[in-house]
């Protein structure tokens, strides 16, 4: 196991080291003093790495900092607010909270129909193609996801835009009073999670929305999300992931991720094991839903590998939708792509109420324009690094399997930073055989793995000669572009920046993708 020896950062173009603190990177942290520190170093990290990215190329919809001062200031003090709460990561089975903190506010939640999305991986994605999707047919739409890339305000968006950080300081003001309220009548205060899910459905209500594209947080039936009614259920894939909260087996955590399933709604189920599919299954049909299975009455009929992205014949409830063009990588963003389809045209009753397909135009318009930040993400070429949110083996095996189909690099260098309580062997086994090296790191959050406990565990199954350990992200990221650029042998080498989704939102900003 190889270790670069000092803390000193790395060397860019025209830095010779002997600036007053011997450390670029920290001099510029120190400067950072009315900033939370966490946030400073990752302005840092993006002051400094953003010289060897150059500009980002296209428009971004992951907003950075705000640029006004007074907004920032205000916003971080939100921030601050929420993050006093209880952590999103503490599941409480309870609805108790939220729902009288919505009775206060008039059930805000009720005022528009809503499309409700769980499952362990893809839903993000999946929330994003089904907004596209709703916004093309002119409907004004309202999405709630979590966790973020980088800003807060990313999860609440409105018409597609991430709510600007000063409605969002607002609506958060707006409730406050409230919230207190709430708090001192219940036995614990309302969590993060809880606060930020009440200001989306106000923020909702506000607008006002035509309809909502919620994803649940954690679970389904106990998650606070789940006092909507979604007329349409979307269940993702199910596998294994926040077993000790959700439970070990794929019936178990299909069975608490079953809950978001409402009387007489449209179930919308990607494919699944057979034990997740019985049990949800048996919940549709308690609640008398209608179920559009994925190979059954939906799916992908044929996919061909694209100039950035994939060509897709789908089939939904209606018909086939050929020669759609999907700009992003990976078998499963074209699943993901069906799925949604298939929930938007559950929205409109097709298949229940009338049989055809959707204006096909429109739809290949919508899929055409999709993003989905930090999920196999290129934020920069020469050498190729590439960001994705893999944080369990099935999200890594999905991932390991995209990254060859759709860019074949003669050599892959991985950046891993992941989160405590994950299961980092299942990780590392599903990326070993693709990643040539790997250099193991860390990221500002306390509940970032230590990376030589990670080390560790990964020169089990890598072999010494293939980790190399940098405490920090910075250091780890330049790395990993050097091990790409050192030999002409390896021209076509790559880099990924995996792990979660903090590591790929600090990876964004170090590279520059926060404008």
């Amino acid at each position: 196991m190889s270790e670069t020896p000092g803390d000193t950062g790395p060397q860019f173009p025209g830095d010779d080291g002997d600036s007053a603190g011997g450390d670029p990177f920290a001099d510029i942290v120190a400067e950072e003093t009315d900033r939370d520190p966490d946030l400073a170093v990752i302005e840092a990290g993006s002051r400094t790495l953003r010289a060897l990215s150059g500009p980002p190329s296209g428009e971004d919809d992951v907003p950075g900092r705000p640029e006004d001062p007074e907004t920032d200031r205000a916003l971080a003090e939100v921030e601050a607010e929420l993050a006093g709460r209880w952590p999103e990561t503490k599941l409480d089975p309870s609805l108790a909270r939220i729902e009288a903190l919505m009775d206060i506010l008039g059930e805000p939640q009720r005022g528009y129909p809503a499309i409700h999305i769980t499952g362990t991986n893809g839903k993000t994605t999946t929330a994003r193609m089904i907004e596209t999707l709703l916004g093309a047919f002119e409907l004004r739409t309202g999405r709630f996801s979590s966790p973020h890339v980088q800003s807060i305000t990313e999860r609440i968006s409105l018409d597609r835009r991430p709510i600007a950080p000063e409605r969002f300081v607002e609506t958060y003001r707006d409730l406050a009073p409230y919230v207190e309220l709430v708090d001192s009548g219940q036995e614990h205060r309302l969590s993060f999670f809880e606060v930020l899910t009440a200001m989306a459905y106000a923020a909702f209500a506000d607008a006002p929305v035509d309809v909502a594209v919620v994803e649940v947080g954690m679970g389904g039936q106990w998650d606070c999300t789940n006092v909507i009614d979604g007329q349409v259920a979307v269940v993702t894939p199910i596998a294994l992931d926040h077993t000790e909260r959700l439970g070990e087996t794929p019936q178990a955590i299909a069975g608490e991720k079953s809950g978001i399933i409402k009387q007489d709604a449209t179930l919308v189920m990607a494919q699944q094991p057979v034990e997740a599919a019985a049990v949800l299954l048996r919940r549709a049909g308690e609640r008398e839903a209608t179920v559009a299975r994925e190979g059954v009455e939906f799916g992908v009929v044929s996919r061909e590998v694209a100039v950035g992205g994939q060509l897709l014949t789908l089939r939904g409830l209606g018909g086939e939708y050929p020669g759609i063009f999907l700009p992003l990588h990976g078998e499963h963003m074209a699943h993901n792509a069906a799925v949604a389809l298939a929930a938007v045209e559950a929205f409109f009753g097709v298949g229940a109420t009338h049989h055809r397909t959707l204006d096909q135009d429109i739809v290949r318009e919508a899929l055409a324009q999709v993003s989905s930040p930090g999920r196999l993400e290129v934020v920069r070429a020469s050498p190729t690094v590439i960001l994705d949110a893999a944080h369990n083996p099935a999200g890594a095996a999905v991932t390991a399997t995209a990254i060859g189909e759709a860019f074949g690099f003669s050599r892959l260098i991985g950046v891993l930073s992941t989160s405590e309580g994950k299961d980092v062997r299942g990780l590392l086994e599903a990326f070993e055989p693709v990643m040539a090296e790997l250099v193991v790191t860390g990221n500002s959050t306390h509940r970032a793995m230590d990376p030589d406990a990670l080390a560790a565990l990964a020169v089990e199954i890598f072999g010494e000669d293939r980790v190399q350990v940098e405490p920090r992200l910075d250091d780890a990221i330049e790395a990993a572009i050097t091990l790409a650029e050192e030999s002409d042998e390896y021209a076509g080498a790559g880099v990924l920046v995996t792990g979660s989704v903090i590591t790929v939102g600090e990876a964004r900003l170090l590279l520059g993708r926060d404008r």
